[in-house]
């Protein structure tokens, strides 16, 4: 990923598809280009659903809790 944005949503009462797509409508309106990627801390990651609206999700160890980062995946 070459540019991304990095999108911190602790409410316990928002489930991930939510805070995901919202990171994801912020990241188009800012962008103007739909994410395909989004990175996100391991520990909430579950693996029964690894793709949120087309925007495919990475289990990072390095991301911290809460933050999701997305971007356009690089394909090089």
């Amino acid at each position: 990923m070459l540019e991304g944005l990095l999108w911190f949503d602790s409410d316990p009462n928002r489930n991930i598809a939510d805070k995901i797509n919202q990171a994801a409508q912020r990241y188009r309106q800012k962008l103007d280009q739909q994410p395909t990627v989004c990175y996100l801390n391991i520990q909430e990651f579950d693996e029964k659903c690894s793709e949120i609206d087309g925007i495919l999700l990475k289990p990072r160890d390095n991301i911290l809790r809460h933050h999701y980062l997305v971007g356009i995946e690089q394909t090089n």
